[in-house]
Formats: C-alpha cells, structure tokens, sequence
C-alpha cells in the first residue's frame, strides 16, 4: 500500500471540482473521481517506501502545516498529463503556502523515498479531475480543457494523511478558518 498526504475540501466550495468529475467522467472509461470516494485534494508526497509509514508521513504533515489555517485555492486552468492514460487536472494559481508546506515535507523525509513526480523540482501542484480518459477521448479532453475558461475557489479545510488503494484515511486535521480581513 502507498502512503499520501494531501490537504482536501471537505465542504461545499469543492462542489465545482465535484461538477467537472462529473464532466470529465463522460470521457473516461469510467468514472475515476467519484469510484476513489474521496474528496477534493491536492497531494504533497506519495510514498511506496515501506520504511516510510504512516506515522512518519503523517508528523511530516502536521510540521509543514503547524499554525497555518484554511488554504482558498484559485483555479483559472485545466491541464493535463499525457498517458496513457490521460489524465486531467485543475490548476492551481501559484501558493507560497502550498511551496512552503511542500518544502517542509521533503525536508522532513527524504524525497528519494517519494515518488518520483512529487519530488522538488518536479512537483507539480494539481486537483485531479479524471485519471481514466479513454485513448478515443483525448482529443476531446484536451479541447475541453483548452476550452475551460473559468475562475473556481476552492477552500481546503483538511489534511490528512492515506493509505491507498483503495484510499483509506488514516489521519487527519481539520484546519482552523483564517482570520477575516476587514
């Protein structure tokens, strides 16, 4: 089993992630998103290592996010990775915060033990829409994608810390709601 820490949506600000699962499942072979019954998120690290476990993933986790609050995250972007399978995703607008938190983590555990594509330098910050376009689709998804032209805010209010597949959550934190600005 592999070992994730993420930060997710647990309310309704997701809602519009939710509705382009839905979307992007007509493109897929089957509906990825909504099979993994797990909310939206973004994914700092993923480990496969067994010497990294699930209590270590998880201080890693709680170090990078001491004292921080609810993270808003603006999505302006759909992108995807070339398969196959193709897979599409919301991007995120750049986040010191989401750098900062990914770099506390890789400080914490080596980041030869992560996967290779959530290492520094290769990190690329997304909210996974659909992992299962179908070969027949991707031109379609990738149209659909250059054709996304909207603004969605999402507020990630959890971090936790899973265990996959299938995703099992294994730990998590509700974050505290950030300080109004007036």
């Amino acid at each position: 089993m592999a070992v994730a820490i993420n930060i997710r949506a647990d309310n309704d600000s997701a809602d519009e992630i939710e509705q382009l699962w839905d979307q992007v499942a007509a493109l897929e072979d089957g509906p990825s998103m909504r099979t993994l019954a797990y909310r939206p998120h973004l994914t700092f690290a993923i480990y496969d290592a067994p010497e990294i476990d699930e209590e270590m993933a998880w201080k890693a986790m709680l170090s990078a996010s001491a004292g921080e609050t609810q993270l808003p995250v603006t999505f302006r972007r759909m992108r995807w990775f070339i398969g196959p399978p193709l897979v599409l995703w919301a991007e995120p607008e750049p986040s010191e915060t989401l750098r900062r938190w990914h770099a506390s983590i890789s400080a914490a555990i080596d980041p030869a033990q992560c996967r290779p594509h959530y290492r520094p330098g290769a990190w690329t910050p997304h909210c996974t829409l659909g992992t299962r376009i179908a070969d027949r689709n991707s031109k379609d998804a990738i149209a659909f994608a250059q054709s996304f032209d909207r603004r969605i805010q999402v507020n990630f209010d959890v971090v936790d810390c899973v265990v996959f597949p299938p995703v099992r959550v294994v730990a998590q934190r509700e974050l505290p709601k950030g300080r109004s600005v007036a």
